[in-house]
């Protein structure tokens, strides 16, 4: 039996979603749709944040901010947060159910963890609401994490803060941060799916 008693997993682009496509290009268009066009390195930088707090994160990017701030002659407030997060949700639940094919190896990695009795918790930058769609369409092609949790259990308050993780462990009766698990979201040597079992 394995010393390690749960991983982590992220969503999209870690179990599913090869590539973040979703996210990626509903904030290209959102931008654009605003008259900013972002590069790649700026719309992939915040990922993983609350989608909100990935918003305001792009909108103080320098060349962003100056973009704005020259298109509309004034800085961005709240209000355009709002503004670009209401087209954004509006826009990527119109197409996540396209995007949720589960990425190569992760139900091989899965039925391995599971041999091991590791439990398998979840975290995501998305809603609940963008996650109803996501976990069915993902239970359909033979994945489903023991738990899940979004933003929406913790207040609001997403990455970098842990209190995802600590709801997982809640959910998954981990009783310490002392035992061993891995959060599959942040270590990048488990974004190769098939060397994570070799860890474990």
């Amino acid at each position: 039996m394995s010393t390690y008693k749960a991983v982590i997993f992220d969503w999209a682009g870690t179990t599913v979603d090869y590539g973040c496509f979703a996210p990626v290009q509903t904030f290209v268009e959102v931008f654009c749709h605003f008259g900013i066009e972002p590069t790649m390195e700026e719309v992939r930088k915040p990922m993983g944040m609350l989608k909100r707090d990935h918003i305001r994160t792009m909108l103080q990017m320098k060349r962003i901010f100056g973009l704005w701030k020259e298109k509309y002659g004034t800085d961005w407030t709240e209000d355009d947060v709002e503004k670009l997060y209401s087209l954004f949700e509006e826009k990527l639940l119109g197409i996540l159910d396209q995007f949720a094919e589960v990425k190569p190896y992760v139900l091989e990695t899965i039925e391995e963890l599971r041999k091991k009795d590791i439990k398998i918790g979840s975290t995501t930058g998305y809603t609940d609401k963008m996650m109803a769609i996501v976990t069915a369409k993902a239970k359909e092609n033979g994945y489903e994490p023991d738990a899940w949790f979004s933003p929406d259990s913790t207040g609001n308050v997403g990455r970098p803060y842990p209190y995802m993780i600590f709801r997982n462990m809640e959910a998954l009766k981990i009783q310490s941060v002392k035992e061993k698990f891995i959060d599959a979201g942040t270590d990048e040597v488990i974004l190769n799916m098939k060397e994570l079992t070799k860890l474990l």
